[in-house]
C-alpha cells in the first residue's frame, strides 16, 4: 500500500530565515511559519482567532533562495513533509518536534525587496520547485506593460467545427 506523507503551508514567516552550513557544504534555513484561523464561539458570539506555529526547514538550493528572499512578516506557500523528532532539554525532560522538511517555496505578496515596484500591488514572488531553480530578475518596465490592442476577430481555430458536440 502506498503512504503519503505531504505538507502544504500558507502563513507568514515569523522571523528571518537562520542559514548555516553542514560540514559538507550543504546549506539549511530554518523559518518559523504562522498560521490563523478563525472561529465564532459558541457561547460568547465573539470571533476567536487560533494561530500554529510551524518550524520549517528547507535544503540545499532551496535553502540559498530562502534566505536572500524570505524576510520576517511575508506571505510564503510552502510544501513539504513531516518529521517528526524527539531531544531531551536541559531538564531532562523528553520533548517531541515536529518539522516541516520543505521541497516546495512560492513567496506571496508584493515584489518588496526584489528589486521590483514598491507599489503593494499583488504579484507572484519567486517560485523554487523541488529542484530549486534560481528566480527570476524582475522584468524590465517596457515588458510589464499590456500588449497592444488585439484585433477584433481572432479565430480560435474552432470555427469550422459544427455544433452537434455531445457534452
Amino acid at each position: 500500500m502506498a503512504s503519503v506523507n505531504k505538507v502544504i503551508l500558507v502563513g507568514n514567516c515569523g522571523r528571518d530565515p537562520e542559514i548555516r552550513y553542514l560540514p559538507s557544504g550543504q546549506a539549511v534555513a530554518n523559518v518559523s511559519v504562522a498560521t490563523s484561523s478563525r472561529r465564532k464561539d459558541k457561547n460568547s458570539g465573539e470571533m476567536i482567532e487560533d494561530t500554529q506555529w510551524h518550524r520549517v526547514t528547507f535544503y540545499d538550493r532551496l535553502a540559498e533562495i530562502a534566505g536572500e528572499y524570505v524576510k520576517k512578516g511575508r506571505p510564503i506557500y510552502v510544501e513539504g513533509r513531516l518529521k517528526y523528532g524527539k531531544y531531551t532539554d536541559q531538564a531532562g525532560i523528553e520533548k517531541n518536534t515536529v518539522d516541516i522538511i520543505a521541497t516546495e517555496l512560492q513567496l506571496l505578496g508584493g515584489r518588496e525587496g526584489m528589486g521590483g515596484s514598491e507599489d503593494g500591488g499583488s504579484g507572484g514572488g519567486g517560485y523554487a520547485p523541488r529542484p530549486a531553480a534560481a528566480p527570476r530578475a524582475p522584468a524590465p518596465a517596457a515588458a510589464r506593460q499590456a500588449p497592444a490592442a488585439a484585433p477584433a476577430r481572432q479565430s480560435s481555430g474552432f470555427d469550422d467545427m459544427d455544433d452537434d458536440i455531445p457534452f
